[in-house]
């Protein structure tokens, strides 16, 4: 039985179609979303991989018949038949890219503003930080005064959502990049941390800068990744939505020990955070009164003893091994009767 080409092709249509989107959702390429941000950006990346793959099978399928059907046979030694082109498909196949090209754009565009991309706010902020006024309505650019004025201020980095513009995120850290190392500040607390720690189900600030050359923020679990640059505050704002410790790498070639620039995002839940915050405020307190005993200290208004006591103490010297000390009996006492 003959089945028309017709029926043939709409079937291979269909096949095709279906292990396209079958693929573009089952693909297993990403690493586990971590924040509200993530869907977006995943399901741009599964559409991507469903037109690609589906254009991938189409081409390699046609190329594969074709070497099959369209072969030279055995005893065949003249030349193909000569084709001078064909006006509608060139039309077609250079059409179709190209609708699907703007589409993505169009898409890409939307995701960028859904996440905070063209937030309004964030373009404010800098022009503060800068002390620049904002242009009114303009998300992407304004008027800079002084020697460089009429050149453009980008908003760098991912704002508020439209839904939490003009609101303040509920954590704010400051982070700042250096060769090569991170440093988390949380304005709020005095805290300072080599890692960052943030509460699931909360929205966050990153304001960043370098010390020195430029560096990136990449959290892959988030699906964000900004520069820090010198000289130019950036910022990341998201929401996480999963407990646990995800790495934070920096995504820019920033010297020899690059690859090291390595630290941990721990999302907490909110309990668990709350009792972060504590201990460190507690620890940053203990610190800050060592560092106030040792500044108020003067070893010149103390005796040999009393200066040498604390020492003595830590190395588990007891008052009855000073006594015994052969060479500066004085002292030996002195030190005894301040350890005592």
């Amino acid at each position: 039985m003959n089945i028309p080409s017709s029926i043939i092709t709409l079937l291979l249509g269909i096949g095709l179609t279906l292990v396209s989107l079958w693929y573009g959702q089952n693909h297993g390429l990403m690493p586990v979303a971590a924040s509200e941000e993530a869907a977006h950006i995943d399901g741009l990346f599964n559409t991507m991989m469903t037109i690609s793959v589906g254009l991938f099978l189409l081409v390699q399928g046609v190329l594969v018949i074709s070497a099959i059907r369209f072969r030279r046979k055995p005893g065949e030694l003249g030349d193909g038949a000569a084709i001078e082109g064909n006006v509608p498909l060139e039309i077609l196949w250079t059409a179709i890219p190209a609708a699907i090209v703007l589409w993505i754009s169009i898409y890409s565009f939307e995701i960028y503003n859904e996440m905070g991309g063209f937030d309004p706010s964030t373009a404010n902020d800098m022009h503060a930080m800068h002390g620049m006024p904002a242009g009114k309505g303009s998300a992407m650019a304004a008027t800079l005064d002084g020697d460089i004025k009429g050149s453009p201020m980008m908003a760098l980095g991912i704002g508020a959502s439209p839904a939490n513009e003009g609101k303040t995120a509920a954590v704010n850290v400051n982070v700042l990049g250096l060769q090569y190392a991170w440093i988390f500040t949380y304005p709020d607390t005095n805290i300072t941390s080599g890692e960052l720690h943030v509460p699931v189900g909360k929205e966050v600030q990153l304001n960043m800068n370098a010390q020195d050359v430029i560096h990136a923020v990449w959290i892959p679990e988030l699906r964000l990744k900004q520069d820090v640059i010198p000289g130019t505050p950036t910022q990341l704002r998201f929401t996480t939505n999963k407990v646990g410790n995800y790495p934070l790498r920096c995504a820019e070639l920033c010297g020899g020990y690059h690859g090291s620039m390595v630290t941990r995002m721990i999302v907490h839940t909110p309990e668990e955070y709350d009792t972060w915050i504590a201990s460190q405020q507690q620890s940053t307190q203990a610190q800050a009164e060592v560092v106030k005993q040792t500044i108020a200290m003067n070893p010149a208004n103390l005796s040999t003893g009393s200066y040498l006591a604390p020492y003595a103490k830590e190395m588990g010297v007891k008052p009855e091994m000073v006594q015994h000390l052969h060479k500066n009996h004085d002292m030996g006492m002195s030190i005894a009767s301040a350890i005592k």
